[in-house]
């Protein structure tokens, strides 16, 4: 027995004695080497086999790195034990007070350290994680590695300098060219360039964005006003892609409708400002439809703009749109492919639909409708129907939709079916699940950047990072303004009649024109106004009838309100004006002065 007692002493000697050893050696100790850390350099990557569990952060660090923690943690266990043998009532009395004040500053410390470390989190899961678990073959390294320990992609490894490093193995055994498509893949990489710097002890891969997007793009700089006006009457230009290439979407040919998602302060209307503007300086009408009221005050008096920022108006817009794409689908028809190749505008001119924040305007439209309808009207909103309509119209009625979603889901969209009208989607700022929700055919998504004016362009499940042109509100409306606007008179907007049958193709000559250029609502559209909204009034009787407005105001409006209506007629010295304008104009006025 005592010589039994006396090996098991000596056991216990010879592990205490090799604890001791590794503790200052600052290696792990349990003796198992896991990493090729040494005493002085960090380690790279997992060097032991079989492993039941993840290799910790601390199997990584020099082997001084963990003797100093070590060290330190002894020193104060130690000096703790000998202030309470030396002083154990102060000790007590330390430990009754400050052991709550402590306790509260680790929670504390604890809650901000999750809290700020969370976009690291996100980071090493959706993107770090996978990329070492597709490069941990590749590369011949273990999958239990630490992907932060080879791994360094900075939280905004999407942004223009962003600068991705991968610590690469000694052996050198591996395809450069796999490694660097899979890093592509992985993280969703549109154009990047590879550095490989093999030689001597510290060989690693540095990856950068190549030919990215310019950072800002405005209409002074160099070469961008010829290329606004080179572009296609059909293609506006929404900014310049990798290698400052022409980013553009032909509504003609690619895409009748675009959807922008983007979340506050995305940049969503100034993107409709700068391809609005193109199209009127084209020649072609636009309805904006703003239940915001002031997205586009830049277009307010341009001709052949029509706003509505009431949700009346934009219920009446939208129903007279409805009835104009449907006397162009039944006008295109008789005319035939053939005579709309060459002369696509017989059905009348380009109308571009701006839809302002449809979340909140679908569900106010459905809000008024409850309030007006009556009881043999259908539940459905007739604006929301002709909505879908125009969405489901084809490219030949020249009728295209500019919509703007925070969150464009189906049901903010009246169906899935209507959002799939929509091949051309432009996002910003997006968060995966959006991308996940509209886009789903471009896999990975690319990590969103707050780069201002950066957006992501997909047409045809190809996204494509671009920097949007931005153009201030003077910029737009003088581009508008310098094109042909108000060529073509806009819509007049009001409850729709039963949309007449066109008739027979108008014959050739001057009439026919006349006839396919003719607005909707107006003289020669075959359908009857309503009683009372087109009779021509004075100012004089205008004042009677409007509420809150006086003569001199009226006066006074029709100089200097680029919003007032257009003179219709004169009696006389008197000038007329449609009494629905007026009283359109009035409304519109009172509201702005409530908001």
């Amino acid at each position: 027995m005592s010589s039994q007692h006396s090996r098991g002493l000596d056991e216990a000697i010879d592990n205490l004695a090799a604890v001791a050893t590794r503790f200052f050696a600052g290696e792990d100790l349990d003796g198992i080497r896991r990493t090729d850390a040494t005493f002085l350099r960090p380690g790279r990557q997992i060097i032991a086999k079989n492993l039941d569990a993840p290799v910790r952060r601390s199997s990584y660090r020099a082997g001084w790195q963990r003797l100093t923690v070590r060290t330190a943690a002894l020193a104060a266990a130690a000096g703790s034990a000998y202030a309470y043998l030396t002083h154990p009532d102060a000790m007590a009395q330390a430990l009754t007070y400050g052991g709550p004040a402590a306790l509260l500053a680790t929670t504390a410390g604890g809650v901000a350290y999750r809290v700020k470390g969370r976009e690291r989190r996100e980071l090493m899961g959706e993107w770090v994680k996978p990329l070492h678990h597709a490069l941990a073959d590749p590369l011949g390294i273990s999958e239990q590695t630490d992907p932060a320990t080879y791994l360094h992609v900075p939280p905004d490894f999407s942004d223009d300098d962003a600068e991705i490093r991968i610590d690469l193995p000694l052996h050198l055994k591996f395809n450069r060219d796999q490694v660097a498509e899979l890093v592509m893949q992985k993280l969703a990489l549109q154009n990047a360039s590879f550095s490989w710097r093999l030689a001597g002890r510290d060989p690693h891969l540095i990856v950068k964005k190549k030919d990215r997007p310019p950072a800002s793009l405005g209409l002074d700089d160099p070469g961008v006003r010829d290329l606004l006006a080179s572009v296609p009457e059909s293609a506006p230009l929404i900014g310049l892609g990798a290698g400052k290439k022409k980013v553009s979407v032909d509504l003609d040919h690619d895409s009748p409708h675009v959807l922008i998602s983007a979340g506050t302060g995305g940049g969503k209307s100034t993107i409709l400002r700068t391809i609005a503007c193109q199209f009127l300086h084209n020649g072609a009408q636009a309805h904006i439809l703003d239940f915001k009221r002031i997205s586009h005050t830049w277009a307010r008096g341009i001709p052949g703009v029509n706003y509505c920022r009431d949700i009346a108006d934009i219920h009446d817009a939208l129903i007279a749109l409805g009835t104009e794409g449907h006397r162009r689908i039944r006008l295109a028809e008789q005319l035939g492919d053939d005579v709309l190749a060459s002369e696509p505008d017989r059905v009348g001119p380009r109308i571009v639909i701006l839809l302002e924040e449809i979340n909140a305007t679908m569900a106010q439209l459905r809000r008024y409708w409850e309030k007006i309808r009556s009881s043999d009207d259908p539940k459905t909103s007739p604006a929301i129907d002709a909505l879908a309509e125009i969405l489901f119209m084809g490219r030949q009625v020249r009728l295209h939709v500019l919509l703007v979603a925070q969150s464009a889901t189906a049901r903010a969209l009246g169906g899935p079916e209507m959002r799939e009208n929509f091949s051309t989607r432009i996002l910003v700022r997006y968060t995966m699940n959006a991308w996940k929700m509209l886009v789903p055919e471009v896999t990975p998504a690319p990590k969103p950047t707050r780069h201002p004016g950066r957006v992501q362009v997909v047409l045809g499940g190809t996204a494509r990072e671009t920097q949007v042109l931005n153009l201030s509100e003077a910029e737009a409306r003088a581009w508008a303004m310098a094109g042909i606007p108000g060529r073509h008179q806009p819509l007049t907007l009001r409850k729709s009649q039963p949309a007449p049958d066109p008739g027979p193709v108008p014959l050739p000559g001057p009439a026919r024109a006349s006839a396919a250029a003719a607005p909707a609502g107006r003289e020669g559209d075959g359908e009857p106004p309503i009683a009372g909204e087109e009779e021509l009034i004075g100012l004089r009787v205008a004042q009677q009838e409007l509420e809150g407005v006086s003569l001199a105001g009226l006066r006074w409006a029709r100089i200097n309100d680029p919003e007032f209506p257009d003179l219709a007629g004169q009696d006389g010295q008197e000038y007329l004006y449609r009494r629905g304008d007026l009283q359109r104009w009035a409304r519109n006025r009172l509201a702005a002065r409530q908001n």
